[in-house]
């Protein structure tokens, strides 16, 4: 199972944060640094000193490291008109030599849509369905040929459709518990089905309806990959989770029900159990970027047993 990294920058963190903990990632060899796409904090917090873009901040990390794999959990489709994002993405895929990864959500979090003026459209989901049709369209499209896209939301007429990402094929994230139009966009459109935060049976349920959706579509189920996301809190012993717990704000009863939480091997056994219902990757929320011994902690004495 790869274990990737999974930060929220929104919540008080400066990009000089950010890249340490991905250089940092890096050297440990976890298999991938993502981020975040939110302007605006969340709960108990002051969010000081404010937020970071992800696709700036993705385009820094990426002339600062080697190997690891650079993405978001999810880019808000209400952020960015989809022409553009295309081409964000190709330049940080370019940049980082091929090691970027796209997830995409329709945005949800109405406050910080407000708080920065952004629209906030009522029909989310049919922009998202558009916004990957054009996306991943534009990268398709053969070098010296144009793309052209008339929906309900967007028009392009005769792009050149460029620039090209690195890759040949850019990983697209969708995720989500929807039970039918987000496993039918999936089968559509993504190389990888992300589920946030869930149970093992939650998982197992929704992974079964994306596989027989991509069934549906003629893919095989086993073209995606599956993957979970899940807060981490791990320590050596009960006074070390405890001291993790209460500094993410955070109960450890709770955090070991819902997350990734206890002695190595107690988060190495749950990790099994992902596993069993066809989880290969999980993202792994850190929500206290100071504290990059836990990052060690989860290298050492969890990522070895993961793979």
């Amino acid at each position: 199972m790869d274990l990737r990294v999974f930060t929220e920058p929104q919540q008080g963190a400066t990009y000089d944060t950010l890249l340490r903990v991905a250089q940092t990632a890096e050297e440990l060899g976890y298999d991938a640094f993502f981020r975040s796409d939110h302007y605006l904090h969340m709960g108990n917090v002051d969010g000081l000193p404010g937020p970071t873009d992800a696709w700036i901040t993705l385009a820094g990390i990426a002339r600062e490291t080697s190997r690891i794999r650079l993405g978001t959990l999810m880019t808000a489709g209400t952020f960015r008109l989809p022409g553009v994002l295309a081409i964000q993405v190709a330049q940080v895929d370019q940049m980082s030599g091929g090691r970027v990864e796209l997830g995409l959500g329709s945005g949800w979090y109405e406050e910080e849509h407000k708080a920065y003026g952004i629209p906030f459209p009522k029909e989310k989901f049919g922009r998202l369905e558009e916004q990957l049709a054009i996306v991943t369209g534009l990268w398709e499209t053969p070098v010296g040929e144009r793309f052209g896209f008339d929906g309900t939301f967007y028009q392009l007429q005769d792009s050149p459709a460029l620039p090209k990402p690195a890759q040949s094929r850019m990983p697209v994230l969708i995720g989500g518990h929807g039970a039918r139009r987000t496993p039918a966009l999936a089968a559509k459109y993504a190389t990888e089905f992300n589920i946030p935060f869930a149970s093992v049976e939650d998982s197992e349920r929704q992974f079964g309806r994306v596989r027989a959706a991509a069934e549906e579509r003629g893919r095989k189920g086993d073209d995606l990959v599956y993957s979970n996301a899940l807060v981490a809190c791990v320590g050596r012993n009960d006074a070390e989770v405890k001291r993790r717990a209460d500094a993410i704000g955070r109960e450890v009863d709770e955090l070991k029900a819902n997350g990734l939480a206890g002695s190595p091997a107690e988060v190495v056994e749950k990790l099994g159990r992902y596993a069993a219902v066809g989880s290969q990757r999980v993202y792994l929320q850190m929500l206290d970027l100071d504290d990059l011994d836990h990052l060690e902690l989860i290298a050492s004495e969890v990522m070895p047993q993961a793979r």
